[in-house]
């Protein structure tokens, strides 16, 4: 079958058409990118890409993902005319309240949206992440006869994905991986949005991105023929070396007024649509799709379906000749996690004394076992943040049942890429890094909250017990930032049978991420709390770890390594005085009220709280008569213990805490 050139140029303007309308409608948008790439766009959904508008989660699909997500509209005109659920009155609801078509692509929102793409080069490292799952489950599926998972991962990013750093650490990563089934369009079009590009960059991308391991050509964008050589030499080559296609496109084309300048990447061309409408040969109805479009694109559904059910014979009969892979891979699309981990972890000797990323590595190793699709990578601190799974060998571009990640020192990208893992949906994603690192990794973790991807991040080294490396290694407002992040559990436990219920916290939770924040420095058994007491109550976020022996009339808090100080400050404090661990604020506010205030009494306001960190957040908890003994400046460089007592991180602050209130 040969490439419709006039029948899919009319469906490229007529998607123009569509974005242009959308965005005047709502008087807000970015018209640049849909008007430039409408021919890439007829190209990929009407030609080349694999893909069931009916299953948009079918596993054996291509990958687009639009990492410039502010051109939306480009995607969702595609989305609708390629028969996806996408109707044109969602096009016509184009970033209103509770429609299909936000601002910026949502997954989950949106049928045939692969991934959340707002912040500029994220969808770079998402693409990467998705192409890196698809070569891990090509290994651990396929077979000669049945290539379920063989697939390509299509990213179309511009000028503003490639100059964040993001994209950069990503794109390395790719390159040095060998990944082969990843194509990255770049939208050439030598506009950003305050100015032409060349008032902000010189590089030439081609060499870079050969230099990080990539085939490079070079096309004109509009023209499609061009454009469908280029793709399909991309495509069909397997050399172990990732694609780039430099597309040249010329920004809102379509509306001469604006076209090829700054002014087109945002809705600047909108008050000039009525001419434009008319200079593509649309007619002057709104939302207008041709007859001949949509017969085009019926035609095509109906191809697609004839090759989803050809891979769907061949997935039935790989399923009936492997049964217990096609269970496995089941299950890990569905998420499950084994039952009762617990059993499977042993308790910790009574008086060892061990930090608690030392017990997350011993934790790991039977979670590990149990849960076969859990990936842990770590940002070059395996050696620090001590999550290796051992026996899993390395993930490299020659094994790709490795399922240890060595992700260099590039923090960011490591948190893009494990969120196109999630978005995959095959493995869990695991990665670790320095505590204080996250705030290199801050927006790809709020993309996988907002997402409800179920990563886990092992971060490590959590406090001014770090201790020599000094202020700029010591997160002193790290945990207070990443607690008000929405829909993130942020787990800080206080012993090693705490990190215990941290870990299985962390792998039962499906619905969103959570982050480990665990110590440098060795912390004692907290053999006073119960066991399963400790293990069990990390999951409820907050429970009593020391109840009072009278009547109530003080309450303390802690988390992490300064738990030991509430509990030895509690006991000289007396009968009246109950200890409460709150290792994980976001799951004790998802507890019911009742059991709230079962451990937060409000007729008990004599509340003190300590933690090595700012202390704003505490106050919600011990209220405006409480105290929090806590850090309200940054670190110092010494030994852990001797910098906890210089900041009078200790019981005794704790007792006069107290005794003042």
């Amino acid at each position: 079958m040969s490439l419709d050139v006039e029948i899919l140029g009319r469906a490229a303007n007529e998607a123009r058409g569509l974005a242009m309308d959308a965005v005047h409608a709502s008087k807000s948008g970015h018209l640049g990118l849909p008007l430039g790439c409408a021919e890439i766009g007829a190209v990929l959904y009407g030609f080349v890409l694999k893909y069931n508008p009916e299953k948009p989660r079918w596993i054996g699909r291509d990958y687009f993902i639009l990492s410039a997500g502010h051109g939306s509209m480009m995607l969702y005109s595609w989305l609708h005319l390629s028969g996806h659920d996408v109707s044109m009155e969602d096009v016509k609801s184009f970033r209103q309240l509770h429609s299909k078509t936000p601002g910026h692509p949502e997954f989950f929102e949106t049928p045939g949206v692969e991934c959340t793409t707002g912040p500029l080069g994220q969808g770079v490292g998402n693409a990467v992440g998705v192409a890196m799952a698809a070569k891990m489950a090509a290994a651990r599926f396929n077979t000669s006869e049945h290539p379920i998972f063989d697939q390509h991962v299509i990213c179309l990013a511009g000028d503003g994905c490639l100059q964040e750093g993001i994209s950069a650490e990503a794109s390395a990563f790719a390159g040095h991986f060998g990944l082969d089934n990843l194509i990255l369009i770049y939208d050439s079009n030598a506009v950003t949005l305050d100015a032409m590009a060349e008032a902000t960059q010189s590089e030439d991308t081609a060499k870079r991105y050969q230099a990080y391991g990539f085939d490079v050509q070079n096309v004109d964008g509009q023209d499609m023929v061009a454009f469908l050589r280029a793709f399909k030499r991309a495509k069909t080559r397997d050399n172990g070396r990732p694609q780039m296609i430099i597309a040249r496109t010329v920004i809102g084309k379509g509306i001469p007024e604006v076209a090829g300048t700054a002014k087109a990447h945002g809705e600047g061309g909108a008050k000039f649509v009525d001419e434009a409408r008319k200079n593509l040969g649309l007619p002057p109805e709104r939302y207008f799709v041709s007859q001949d479009t949509r017969e085009y694109f019926a035609k095509h559904k109906k191809a697609l379906l004839r090759q989803y059910r050809r891979w769907d014979k061949m997935f039935q009969d790989w399923s009936g000749k492997y049964p217990e892979q096609a269970q496995l891979l089941n299950d890990a699309i569905e998420k499950k996690v084994p039952a009762d981990l617990f059993s499977k972890i042993p308790a910790f000797a009574a008086d060892a004394r061990i930090a608690t990323r030392k017990a997350g590595s011993e934790v790991l190793q039977p979670l590990a076992r149990e849960m076969s699709f859990l990936i842990s990578g770590s940002a070059d601190l395996h050696g620090s943040t001590l999550n290796y799974i051992e026996g899993a060998e390395d993930y490299t571009r020659s094994n790709h049942l490795g399922r240890n990640i060595r992700f260099g020192i590039r923090e960011h990208g490591m948190c893009a890429i494990m969120n196109g893992v999630g978005y995959h949906g095959v493995f869990r994603a695991s990665g670790a890094t320095f505590l204080v690192f996250a705030d290199y990794c801050r927006a790809a973790i709020r993309l996988a909250a907002l997402s409800k991807l179920p990563n886990i991040y092992i971060f490590t080294h959590d406090s001014i017990g770090v201790g020599e490396d000094g202020p700029t290694h010591e997160p002193v407002e790290t945990i207070s930032g990443l607690r008000v992040i929405p829909q993130l559990d942020v787990i800080r436990p206080a012993d090693p049978e705490e990190t215990v219920g941290a870990f299985v916290a962390a792998a039962q939770r499906i619905d969103g991420p959570t982050l480990l924040a665990l110590t440098r420095q060795a912390v004692p058994m907290l053999n006073e709390i119960d066991l399963a007491d400790r293990r069990n109550g990390v999951a409820r976020g907050g429970y009593i770890a020391k109840r009072e022996t009278g009547e109530l009339n003080l309450i303390l808090l802690s988390c992490g390594s300064e738990l030991q100080h509430a509990l030895a400050a509690g006991k000289e404090l007396g009968e009246g005085t109950r200890v409460v661990s709150m290792p994980c604020f976001e799951r004790f506010e998802r507890e019911s009220p009742e059991y709230r205030e079962e451990i937060l009494p409000r007729a008990c306001r004599r509340r003190v709280a300590i933690e090595a960190g700012v202390t704003q957040l505490w106050y919600r908890y011990v209220g405006l008569d409480g105290k929090v003994v806590g850090l309200h400046r940054f670190g110092l460089s010494a030994p852990g213990d001797l910098v906890m007592k210089e900041f009078g991180i200790d019981a005794q602050h704790v007792v006069e805490a107290a005794r003042s209130l």
